[in-house]
């Protein structure tokens, strides 16, 4: 019917495609099965839903009839041909998911943000390789009103490209740099406006993600204390960079509900410690894969995080020791990962059962030493919902119990 693939919601997609024909193949079609029958003859096709498309040999006039349609969100698959046509025909767009379109450039990015965008809300880069800082200044300059960036594996921008946000970027308030290698202390101080520069900074910023962002130091958290005061979720996994001490610049946010710590090599119990002697009131906690956590540490968030619903220790150095320190005051808890934390054994587990009785999902993913005794009192919390048993050996007949 026309040359742009577009794949959707169904039976939205149909009415879409159903919408270009004529009277006579409109009644050809209905004659298929009911729902062709429903999809040709509907009144309201595609309002506000989603758009995802193929844009390869697309015809220009496509977007202006989405725009008609109520459409406000695109994602655009795979594109081999100008974005421009998508902005131009679009000009009420409020979400642009261009993830893992590789061949996207600066110079594509480029001829297709010539002028504000004021409706442009959200804006996916994720895995858009071949994007530098070049395009984040056109970003700037063009998408003033933007409140979500997703630039997750865009390995070549740097803190001159976080310059270029911080400049003009003063409404965002979710950014996700995961994997952006190159980005580093000075970076996160412009996101700040801890710098000399002329950046005011993204201080409205509530969503941060530094995952795997190797050059970042405690310096990097002693900014994000300073000046993103709002911030309510940071993830640092895999930031081998930053230390229990910078986990002192952290423990007096006190609008951050949820901080993630999974495999940083350096955090320690001394950096939980940090954290519960602070004024967090933090709700979700990672520090799986961290070798240097052990018992001491839920001991200390009993202490002084103990309002925790969401609480990740996979294959930390804990023991049953460690779960009766810390069971008593977590009247909070809903969610337990204990995984591969193989000195666990079933005595852990009758603590468990005992005091979090609010627990609706707990992961026992390569606890080798529990057995059927300890299963079977965790089985009868009142609220669970979920239990992850994996490299547990049962018998058939525990299995179908």
């Amino acid at each position: 019917v026309f040359e742009t693939h577009i794949s959707c919601l169904f039976p939205e997609i149909l009415a879409m495609i159903f919408s270009y024909l004529d009277v006579r193949d409109k009644g050809r079609v209905a004659q298929v099965c009911i729902a062709w029958r429903d999809a040709s003859y509907h009144k309201s096709v595609w309002r506000g839903v989603e758009a995802k498309l193929h844009l390869r040999r697309a015809n220009p006039s496509l977007f202006p009839s989405l725009q008609a349609r109520g459409i406000r969100r695109v994602q655009i698959l795979s594109l081999r041909r100008s974005l421009s046509y998508v902005i131009q025909g679009m000009p009420n767009i409020e979400s642009l998911n261009l993830s893992g379109c590789y061949n996207l450039t600066d110079n594509g990015l480029g001829h297709a943000f010539v002028q504000e965008i004021p409706s442009l809300r959200v804006l996916n880069l994720s895995l858009c390789k071949q994007i530098t800082d070049s395009s984040l200044g056109r970003i700037a300059q063009y998408l003033k009103n933007l409140e979500v960036l997703e630039l997750g594996g865009c390995s070549n921008i740097t803190n001159t490209g976080l310059l270029l946000i911080a400049w003009g970027l003063h409404r965002l308030k979710s950014l996700n740099l995961r994997s952006c290698r190159h980005v580093s202390d000075v970076g996160i101080g412009h996101l700040a406006g801890m710098t000399r520069s002329a950046a005011e900074g993204c201080l409205s910023l509530e969503y941060l993600t530094l995952q795997d962002c190797q050059k970042l130091t405690d310096l990097s958290l002693k900014h994000i204390s300073k000046g993103l005061t709002k911030l309510r979720v940071l993830n640092l996994s895999f930031c081998g960079g930053i230390s229990d001490a910078g986990m002192i610049h952290l423990s007096h946010m006190t609008s951050l509900w949820s901080l993630n710590l999974r495999s940083c090599d350096n955090i320690s119990d001394t950096g939980t410690m940090h954290l519960a002697m602070g004024t967090l009131r933090l709700s979700g906690l990672d520090v799986s894969f961290c070798d240097k956590i052990g018992d001491q540490t839920l001991a200390y968030i009993a202490q002084g995080l103990y309002q925790l619903k969401s609480l990740s220790l996979c294959s930390c150095h804990i023991s049953d020791d460690g779960i009766n320190r810390m069971v008593r005051q977590m009247h909070e808890l809903r969610t337990l990962n204990i995984g591969q934390c193989v000195r666990i054994t079933d005595k852990g587990l009758e603590l468990i059962a005992d005091h979090l009785t609010q627990l609706v999902g707990i992961d026992l993913y390569g606890c080798t030493k529990i057995t059927k005794r300890g299963l079977e009192r965790i089985t009868q919390l009142p609220c669970l919902k979920v239990l992850n048993l994996g490299l547990w050996q049962m018998t058939e007949s525990e299995k179908v119990r």
